[in-house]
């Protein structure tokens, strides 16, 4: 059941989710903070999916309120909870307000601050095992299952300009419900309309089954729907059939995984490279804190704390 958090007595930065309690970062944000010389805490707040619009406005207040409360990572909610409370930030920054979603909560002299750092830190995640060029040398395809902010920026990332000639030869982009279909398909539009791009509502797994099949090989499969963290399953059937040569990156790094397992069940007869998310996870994570508190973490700093995080991971 939902319920604020006490008035924080420290410095306090937030985890809004779903089954916050479950995630990694609360053994691995005190040792964070230890490690940079930060006297803060780290609190979840659990929100059930898609709740009422009153109770992203009143996590939103609280932070904004509290003199403690420097901001918050959210995670599941990040359209939810902008569409539900833009009118409450001083500011949004260029990805926040395009894309119509925040996945970090900071304040700065005064202002409340609303950013979208996910084409960020997902970019990040896709570089770590993407080999350069590969879409250049390869003329896969991109399957995303899932049309949530991370759908939004994970294609924001694949398919800008600034790559060149080195972007997927399609993106195609399935979804359970009409709506977010439709938002995301305005904001691909914005960021490059001349990427080819296929739509498709799949409220049942073997709908992306018929897609999958038809991949070329050295495609690219992602798994974001919150399928196998938040709500048990995967959003492909036991009988899915993975394009040869591809990767496949599972964006959770925790829950039952069953896309995950899927693709691995058939990671040596395909020659699938299988990603999960801890990578995503930690430059998610980094990328907040460095925002919330002000800091700069460079190279060297992210090294030490994915060491740190490796050990509880064990």
């Amino acid at each position: 059941m939902f319920a604020l958090p006490d008035k924080a007595t420290v410095p306090t930065m937030y985890f809004i989710g779903v089954t916050t309690t479950k995630s990694s970062i609360m053994k691995v944000f005190p040792l964070w903070a230890k490690d940079m010389g930060l006297d803060a805490a780290i609190v979840g707040i659990d929100i059930a999916i898609h709740a009422d619009a009153g109770v992203y406005r009143e996590v939103v207040d609280f932070i904004k309120n509290d003199e403690l409360s420097l901001g918050a990572l959210v995670t599941t909610h990040k359209i939810d909870l902008y569409n539900a409370a833009r009118d409450m930030f001083e500011y949004h920054d260029p990805y926040a307000a395009m894309f119509g979603e925040l996945s970090c909560i900071s304040k700065e002299n005064g202002r409340l601050k609303g950013h979208a750092k996910d084409p960020i830190s997902s970019g990040l995640a896709l570089e770590s095992f993407v080999p350069p060029n590969y879409w250049k040398e390869h003329g896969g395809e991109v399957f995303i299952m899932g049309a949530g902010g991370s759908a939004i920026a994970m294609s924001a990332y694949l398919i800008n300009k600034n790559k060149g000639g080195n972007i997927p030869s399609k993106l195609i982009i399935s979804n359970r419900s009409q709506p977010r279909l439709e938002n995301i398909a305005g904001i691909i539009k914005e960021i490059n309309p001349e990427v080819p791009v296929e739509y498709h509502l799949t409220p049942e797994p073997r709908q992306n089954d018929i897609i999958l099949k038809a991949l070329k090989p050295h495609s690219l499969i992602v798994n974001a729907t919150g399928l196998g963290k938040d709500r048990p399953g995967s959003p492909l059937t036991d009988r899915c059939d993975f394009p040869a040569d591809s990767l496949v990156w599972e964006i959770n790094y925790r829950g039952d995984l069953k896309f995950m397992d899927q693709a691995l069940g058939q990671k040596d007869a395909k020659g699938l490279w299988v990603e999960d998310g801890w990578k995503y996870f930690l430059y998610g994570w980094t990328q907040v804190i460095a925002e919330v508190f002000h800091l700069e973490i460079d190279d060297g700093t992210f090294q030490r704390l994915e060491n740190i995080a490796a050990e509880i991971r064990k």
